[in-house]
């Protein structure tokens, strides 16, 4: 436990960050599946309105790459501090502004270009936020600690998870639908301000990471760090962007998706299922501890493959489970989902950051993480729906079969092409 005491500040700020990001996502995919459609999408059929407003949840994940590319840029020129400081503070202002929009009711087409714009801020600050906390924690990593430190991004998750889901949770009960649709959904958007705060005072206080200072002393930064990781690292950032792509697809089908899903077309009474969410969820956190200590006493790439086989297994399984109608297989569907979450995604901080060189570091490992995004998360509710208007709810775990092949073919291209880790 001693090197956990000597680096709490650290572990705090790289912790308190990722819990920001998924607050901030998921009170946004909450309120996307439950309240945006009608609000911001009046003129729609139901499902239309639910489609447009999983489409405004998945333009964050376009506007991430381009966010990690800017914020990438300046963390791998002038430090990772001061960059992860201003990709939380553009982050958290995004999301704050959402709670104060104005609906389609009252001013017409503007409410859903303004939500857009604000999504895509959302967005664009969390580009630079996930490779900058996994960088914070793992270049601080004594020897032999790199995946148990690279967990402490990833436990950020269910952290913010827990907290926007119990917020939810609470307003649903205290709260009607007609309240909860009229201002109770601003209420989450309104408290991110809190956990922002805490992020900068937290952020604030920490020293630049050792790795860079050090590669600051030997050479001076390279003039475009994106121009570097094409040129001479594309084979890395391709496999890194692939392997990522299982642990967003699970995360979304198995809480934005499935809470949409589940109390729209399904019936499912709202907060019965925020509360079965929350149970499982305490999986997920399991799941990122377990596979950041038995990746430092094996390897990420074993857990990792490990994780992406489990993926397909549940992707057979998820479907059927959350059409059940039975609370007890509903429940063991999404903690079997999100426990294998954790295993695709804790050892992540320690193996993505390791495929790239201190000097494009940050670019790398963000460009990969945020473009597997566009393909694990901002297409995974939308095509989940897809696939359940076509072939019904047992259909859309397929997609998070293909995922974990898909992310298992990333495993797989590190492997054959030979790239050096740490470098």
């Amino acid at each position: 436990m001693a090197p956990y005491r000597a680096h709490r500040r650290i572990l705090t700020a790289s912790l308190v960050g990722t819990a920001v990001e998924f607050y901030d996502f998921y009170i946004y995919g909450t309120a996307a599946a439950l309240v945006f459609g009608p609000l911001f999408f009046p003129e729609s059929s139901d499902s239309a309105q639910l489609m447009y407003s999983f489409m405004t949840f998945g333009l964050a994940f376009f506007a991430r790459p381009v966010g990690a590319i800017v914020f990438g840029h300046y963390g791998d020129r002038i430090g990772r501090k001061s960059t992860l400081v201003a990709s939380l503070m553009l982050m958290g202002a995004s999301t704050l502004l959402i709670a104060f929009l104005p609906t389609y009711a009252m001013v017409g087409w503007v409410a859903p270009l303004l939500l857009c714009i604000l999504r895509f801020g959302q967005g664009f600050g969390l580009g630079g936020e996930w490779g900058g906390a996994a960088l914070l924690a793992v270049e601080n990593a004594p020897p032999g600690w790199k995946s148990r430190f690279g967990m402490f991004p990833q436990l950020g998750a269910p952290v913010g998870f827990i907290a926007a889901n119990g917020l939810f949770l609470l307003l649903g009960l205290g709260l009607n639908d007609a309240d909860f649709a009229a201002w109770g959904w601003r209420i989450p958007f309104l408290l991110s301000a809190v956990l922002v705060g805490l992020g900068l005072w937290v952020r604030l206080k920490i020293e630049e990471t050792p790795d860079f200072a050090e590669a600051l002393e030997k050479d001076a930064p390279v003039a475009v760090p994106i121009g570097d990781l094409f040129r001479y690292h594309l084979v890395a950032t391709l496999a890194g962007t692939f392997a990522v792509v299982a642990c967003f697809a699970i995360f979304y089908l198995a809480t934005s998706f499935a809470l949409g899903h589940g109390t729209q077309a399904l019936g499912y009474p709202k907060e019965q299922f925020l509360l079965i969410q929350l149970g499982a969820i305490l999986l997920m956190a399991v799941g990122i501890i377990f596979a950041g200590y038995v990746s430092d006493a094996t390897s990420e790439q074993r857990v990792l493959a490990w994780g992406c086989g489990a993926t397909v297994l549940i992707g057979f399984v998820f479907g059927p489970a959350l059409a059940s109608g039975s609370w007890l297989l509903i429940f063991l569907g999404l903690a079997a989902a999100l426990f294998v979450m954790g295993l695709v995604y804790g050892p992540l901080g320690s193996w993505l950051t390791g495929l790239f060189p201190v000097h494009v570091r940050y670019t790398g490992a963000s460009v990969a993480f945020n473009a597997g995004g566009i393909l694990g998360g901002a297409m995974a509710p939308i095509i989940a729906q897809a696939l359940a208007e076509w072939g019904g709810t047992e259909t859309v775990g397929l997609y998070l079969a293909l995922a974990g092949v898909v992310s298992w073919l990333g495993l797989l291209m590190v492997r054959q092409q030979g790239i050096r880790r740490d470098a």
